[in-house]
Formats: structure tokens, sequence, C-alpha cells
């Protein structure tokens, strides 16, 4: 999935030189808390965020200054320069960059313009839409050889039991390089039948393994 499929088209923003209290008004008036910081031409020159906010804001015991703070242009307290993305960009390689360099939002620019922007929130959404969490199912995980065609053939294992596959994950196996997990969310609340065919096959389930028979 590419970031333009996911990401925030009406995004809030305000311009340098907007004050502290406006950042504050606009915030809780959209319940959000990041704030791109955009010049005349629509261009990201910074970013404020609920942080930055707390940060800037008179504590109570500064009355006396507390207007003064309030008038505090967004242009002394934005972060810049800002890391952005583009609307092409994929999915997974922008939750490596969230992750790399530690942000919780994300302007999408495009041809130098603020096009869009996506958050730590709507990250962890589109997960759950690509592996098919929300969705009604259970979770099957195969152990298999580390060479190809191993998920061409348990896919087709399932495929023979009826059963449709939401979604399907690889990792590698820890413990043995030779080896790879294949992560299967199919589309039935009662997985055993597959289990049973996909180990009957050879092949070995890690999860949900199968009850053993009492001797």
């Amino acid at each position: 999935m590419i970031i333009e499929e996911m990401m925030i088209t009406d995004v809030q923003t305000l311009a340098p030189d907007s004050t502290l209290a406006d950042a504050i008004w606009k915030m809780n008036e959209h319940r959000i808390r990041h704030l791109p910081i955009v010049n005349p031409a629509n261009k990201v020159v910074g970013i404020v965020t609920d942080r930055d906010i707390k940060e800037y804001s008179p504590s109570p015991s500064q009355t006396s200054l507390s207007n003064e703070l309030f008038q505090t242009k967004l242009l002394d307290v934005m972060a810049a320069p800002v890391i952005t993305g583009h609307p092409l960009d994929f999915v997974e390689e922008v939750a490596v960059l969230f992750m790399e360099e530690q942000i919780g939002c994300l302007p999408i620019v495009s041809e130098d313009q603020l096009v869009g922007m996506i958050t730590e929130t709507d990250l962890l959404h589109t997960l759950i839409q690509l592996t098919g969490a929300g969705q009604p199912g259970s979770q099957i995980e195969v152990k298999v050889p580390n060479k190809a065609g191993m998920l061409f053939e348990v896919a087709g294992i399932i495929r023979k039991n009826h059963s449709n596959i939401h979604s399907v994950l690889v990792y590698p196996y820890k413990q043995d390089e030779r080896f790879k997990i294949l992560v299967f969310r199919v589309q039935t609340m009662n997985p055993m039948s597959v289990i049973e065919d996909i180990c009957q096959e050879g092949h070995e389930v890690l999860w949900p393994s199968l009850p053993t028979t009492p001797l």
C-alpha cells in the first residue's frame, strides 16, 4: 500500500506568525496533536506538537506572563527542518522512518506542496487492515524451510480446505535461519481442520498446536 491511499488530506495548518494561543485553540477544536506550519505557498516550514504546546504554555504560577507567552509566535516554537514523505512512498518504508527518526507524524509533500499527513495512529490502523486482525478469523503460524515455493505450497493446502485467507506475513525463524515462519490469517473461527491438513502434508504448525492425545 502506498501513502496516498491512507493519508489524511484535510490537514489543519497554521502560519509561522500564528501564535501559541492559535495553536492551542486549533488543536483543541480539531482534537489533533500535530500541526504543520506552512508558508503562503503551502510549503511546510515547521511543525508544532502537543508536547511543544505543553513545554511553552505558561504554568499557573506565571499569571503575569500568561498573555505574553500565549502570544509567542510559532516561528519561535516550531521544530524545523521537517522530515516529510511523498504520496507514492510505501507504508512499510514510512513505518521504518517513524521508528528510526522517532517521530509521531509525517507531512506528505508533492512538488514542494503539503498534500496530506499521516500519524502513528494512521499507521497502526493500516497495519490492522493489512493483517486482517480486525476481521473475524484465526491465525495460523507454520514453520517451513527457507526456500522458494513454500508459501505457494501451504497456501494451496489452505485453499483445498476451502478456507479464505485474509492476509499472509512472512518472517525469519530466529532459532535457525534455514527456516521461516508463515503467518496466515484465515476466515474461520475453528481452524483445526486446516491445521490437520497442513500437518498431514508434513509441515510443522507452531500456532495453534493440535491437542495431544493422552496415552
